[in-house]
């Protein structure tokens, strides 16, 4: 154990943001003067063809699984082990930025790096996985990778089709992947010991708190949906205010009533419209019709579904006032995932050990991670964006707070053992 605890690289911070920094730029971007990196586009095969190289060189052996996922394994002290999965993913938003999802992996290729240097063998394996679509900024369907993975149903997604009309068959067939084997990609529950996932927070709150890094309790669920109200055109100089059944004033009161609602609801609890629409959108027309996308988003299921409920009553009592008509349509629902307490604490404890402050924060983004947490025991650790600022091209990280998540990531894989019940033998985790 002490040979452990004196691992120290102290470029392995620096190395993880070089490399997310040459995978900002052409032939890891479909587009010029940005970083766009869509599933199994040119980019995302050539950011995969570097990255298996770089997981070889850092003692990996390395395959794409059925679904695209680059995943590297470094086998434990016993073959065929129970493996610590570090993952995260390589594709990107349009006009992205360089560390959404990429930092991760590079960061889990440091952590194996570190350990397979030294000769150093884990009563567990450590595999780093690069899923190729947590976005969903080519396809209609985010997260196939994890998705995949957990085995989690995804259906009949061969035919989905992308902004050229190219659809997800022809898309893996050209990456030498079949559409039709997706479902291998799922792994055995019992071949998996947890699941840990370093991401920038992209959002403004440890920077506000002057903290480099957090864990993470739990992934917010979200309830997304959109409101209809129907109200009545006419000439907007001829019918009297009074008289008016107009559509869109409905729709404005609407939204800051929910803003209103969710300012008065706990701290993690947050509501958002952010798209909204008029017709006919005549500038001498009263609108008689309008649509608001609402989205609300927190850790507590209970909290979300009271707050759908009061949405929708609040949305009733200004549509029977204004005696306009009203309907609620396209209805999903994303549980809240929960991360594993006992990692959660097993992370703080890392921090702590860095001398940093100690925070915990429930992540308002969507991760692979929420494939996870019903399947595996998970973890998240987050590391400070700058200005809060993600998914643009003035997304950036502090070194130094990446070479801290790094010591804190190291420091849990080597205690991972004290909180979890591993029998490397069986294949069976407690």
């Amino acid at each position: 154990m002490n040979k452990l605890e004196r691992i120290v690289e102290h470029d392995a911070g620096a190395r993880a943001v070089r490399r997310c920094e040459e995978l900002g730029c052409e032939p890891y971007s479909d587009m010029r003067g940005g970083l766009f990196r869509p599933y199994l586009g040119a980019a995302h095969k050539a950011a995969m063809a570097t990255l298996r190289g770089w997981m070889h060189d850092a003692g990996m052996s390395v395959r794409t699984d059925p679904a695209g996922t680059v995943i590297g394994r470094y086998e434990g002290a016993e073959a065929n082990a129970p493996a610590l999965l570090i993952g995260s993913h390589i594709d990107s938003v349009w006009n992205g930025g360089f560390y959404d999802g990429a930092l991760g992996v590079m960061l889990g290729v440091e952590c194996v790096a570190a350990f397979a240097s030294r000769g150093i063998r884990l009563p567990f394996a450590l595999e780093v996985v690069a899923f190729g679509d947590e976005e969903g900024s080519r396809f209609p369907l985010s997260m196939l990778g994890s998705r995949a993975m957990a085995g989690k149903a995804v259906g009949d997604v061969s035919q989905m089709r992308d902004r050229t009309g190219a659809t997800l068959h022809e898309a893996m067939r050209g990456a030498g992947l079949d559409v039709g084997r997706m479902g291998e990609a799922r792994r055995n529950r019992q071949d998996i010991l947890a699941y840990l996932e370093a991401h920038i927070e992209q959002g403004p709150v440890l920077e506000h708190a002057d903290a480099p890094l957090a864990a993470v309790s739990a992934i917010a669920g979200i309830q997304r949906f959109y409101v209809r109200v129907q109200g009545q055109a006419g000439h907007a100089g001829t019918v009297p205010l009074s008289m008016r059944r107009d559509a869109l004033a409905a729709a404005c009161e609407m939204v800051l009533g929910i803003e209103a609602l969710a300012r008065a609801h706990v701290d993690d609890f947050v509501a958002t419209v952010g798209k909204i629409e008029a017709h006919p959108g005549a500038v001498n027309v009263i609108p008689g019709s309008a649509s608001l996308s609402v989205e609300i988003r927190s850790a507590d299921a209970q909290c979300l579904e009271r707050a759908f409920l009061q949405v929708k009553e609040l949305v009733g009592s200004i549509a029977g006032r204004r005696h306009v008509g009203w309907e609620v349509q396209d209805h999903q629902t994303f549980a809240p995932a929960p991360c594993d307490g006992r990692l959660v604490d097993l992370l703080r404890s890392g921090i702590r050990a860095e001398g940093m402050p100690e925070h915990v924060l429930v992540s308002g983004a969507g991760h692979d991670a929420m494939m996870m947490t019903d399947w595996v025991p998970t973890a998240m650790l987050f590391l400070r964006s700058p200005g809060g600022i993600s998914h643009h091209p003035d997304e950036s990280v502090i070194v130094a707070d990446v070479q801290a998540a790094f010591a804190v990531m190291v420091n849990f894989i080597t205690r991972l053992p004290e909180v979890l019940d591993i029998s490397a033998r069986q294949g069976t985790v407690v």
